[in-house]
């Protein structure tokens, strides 16, 4: 029997758990804390599907085509194809496991549109639609589990995979309890850590998707792809601790965004592209709200109170909580941050990567979305790439022998008990901080190559320091060792976008501010003994 080794239980994690299980494999499901802790539940908005309930006039092709268009066709068809068939049979699966979403007095699905869509196809629930989704998966997980066939793993960290002669044994991993390195080996490792947020610190998003496996992964020959399309999402709401994600659900229910000019409200997106303009794609929308130059609100204030009460109660709770904003009388102050990526582990049509044994799944995948995510598609996404990666892995052969990494493991448990005995005049969240404080600036919603450079020399400057820095005994271990890491996947980031010059997508350069044919392709970073290699995917050797 097969055994998986899978890092991170959001949804894409355990879909893939699930699925594994499903196929008659056994799971190890590691994570540093509960399912309920992590990014997936944020996602508010929907997820899309067309399915035999859809809006007149739409169809799988026509969700294919959006989804390809809105990423600056940079995603493989044939990928994005599988994406979209399967919508309709992944709302039918979380139906069947206890999903609830929203309906009307017909018992018909209520949709929403999004971004970039030419017709309704966002099914929800609510404005909580990922707490809904994690919650049915959760119960899935604790009956495989309790079968026998899913083991979850609590505190415990990713440090690094086993990987010998191109192939991937399992991972040596951090138990927070214990404080020690415990190496796990599999059949296969599959990676469903999410996004970047703690290269910019204050996102829409959780800090435990930070970055660091990613980085790690690199540093040990793992290919990454398209880390200069960071999507900028346009409406979110400040708040001492982070950047509350305002859900394009308001937009999709008629909020409008405007600006004041004395008295006069100036609605801009409507002047400039139409009655639709408000639900133009994230990366437009971002960057016209940054061109105003103005404070920017979204007004929902004119719907009926019952509607926002049914529909969007947790932006109402958010606003009121944090802000005191009510927002059936009062606009919503909102602002472009950081929200999704859609760089990461450079992955085939079947979610492996160029390192055998070794598959990727949900944010930290980069395969479906292009230059810029449409909303909605993220939940899909990360369902369809848990399922894929499982069929996938039960078709590879079984490990015969597994490779000896004794010398390995005593290696780095060498270093990691002097990392703890030791410490440090730099302390690690202040380098973190800094990074932050970089990336916002150079690796912004617009970008050129002077800014770029400096971004690039700063974080390499941090590294050198990152180099010197043993143990800041004032934060946990992990913040420790996974800082070369985070400092690694950030100068790739910066490095990509300083390759890519012209503009496309969620990737903006002032001083090339169109699209070109030249870089009509998928960015590819490699790195060999401390140099990073970027080539151009022409001929898309990953996607399809």
């Amino acid at each position: 029997m097969k055994e998986i080794l899978i890092i991170g239980n959001g949804i894409s994690g355990m879909m893939c758990a699930i699925h594994c299980a499903e196929l008659g494999m056994m799971v190890k499901l590691i994570a540093p804390g509960p399912s309920e802790q992590s990014q997936s539940v944020m996602a508010a908005g929907g997820i899309n599907a067309v399915t035999e309930r859809h809006e007149e006039g739409d169809s799988v092709q026509c969700h294919v085509e959006d989804t390809l268009k809105g990423g600056a066709y940079l995603a493989g068809s044939h990928a994005v194809e599988g994406l979209c068939s399967d919508a309709k049979e992944i709302i039918h699966y979380l139906e069947r496991i206890g999903t609830v979403f929203s309906v009307d007095e017909n018992d018909r699905p209520v949709l929403r549109a999004f971004g970039g869509q030419t017709y309704k196809r966002t099914h929800y629930c609510g404005s909580s639609t990922g707490k809904h989704i994690v919650s049915a998966l959760v119960m899935e997980v604790r009956r495989f589990e309790a079968a026998g066939l899913i083991t979850r793993i609590m505190r415990h960290h990713f440090y690094s995979a086993l990987i010998r002669d191109g192939r991937c044994y399992g991972a040596l991993l951090y138990d927070e309890n214990a404080r020690v390195l415990v190496p796990v080996y599999a059949d296969a490792l599959v990676m469903a850590t999410g996004g970047q947020n703690s290269l910019f610190g204050k996102t829409t998003g959780s800090n435990r998707c930070d970055g660091y496996a990613v980085g790690k992964l690199f540093l040990q020959g793992a290919a990454l792809k398209n880390l200069e399309f960071i999507q900028f999402h346009p409406t979110t709401l400040e708040t001492p601790q982070k950047r509350m994600l305002i859900s394009e659900a308001v937009r999709g229910e008629g909020g409008r965004l405007f600006y004041k000019d004395g008295d006069r409200k100036v609605f801009f997106m409507e002047d400039k592209y139409g009655p639709g303009g408000n639900l133009m794609t994230r990366d437009l929308i971002a960057r016209e709200i940054i061109a105003t130059g103005r404070d920017v609100f979204l007004d929902i204030s004119f719907i009926d109170k019952k509607l926002i009460d049914s529909r969007l109660p947790e932006v109402r709770d958010i606003c009121a909580k944090y802000r005191g904003i009510d927002i059936s009388k009062e606009p919503i102050p909102v602002a472009p941050s950081v929200h999704y990526f859609m760089g990461g582990l450079a992955v085939h049509k079947d979610h492996s990567t160029n390192i055998q044994g070794l598959y990727a799944v949900g944010e930290c995948a980069s395969i479906y979305h292009g230059a810029n995510r449409l909303g909605g598609n993220s939940l899909l996404s990360a369902m369809y790439s848990g399922k894929i990666a499982a069929e996938s892995i039960l078709g590879e052969n079984a490990l015969v022998e597994r490779a000896n990494f004794d010398s390995y493991i005593q290696a780095e448990q060498e270093c990691f008990k002097k990392m703890l005995e030791s410490d440090s005049p730099f302390a690690a969240m202040h380098i973190r901080d800094l990074l932050a404080d970089t990336m916002r600036e150079h690796m912004s919603i617009v970008r050129s190559a002077d800014s770029l450079s400096k971004g690039m020399e700063d974080v390499r400057y941090y590294l050198s320091v990152a180099d010197r820095i043993h143990y800041d005994s004032s934060v946990s271990a992990y913040i420790n060792y996974s800082l070369k890491g985070i400092l690694t996947l950030a100068l790739a980031a910066l490095t990509c976008a300083d390759a890519r010059k012209e503009s496309r997508g969620a990737h903006y350069r002032s001083d090339y501010p169109t699209a070109t044919e030249e870089y009509r392709a998928a960015t590819i970073i490699s790195y060999n003994e401390g140099n990073m290699l970027v080539t151009f995917d022409r001929e898309n050797t990953y996607e399809d």
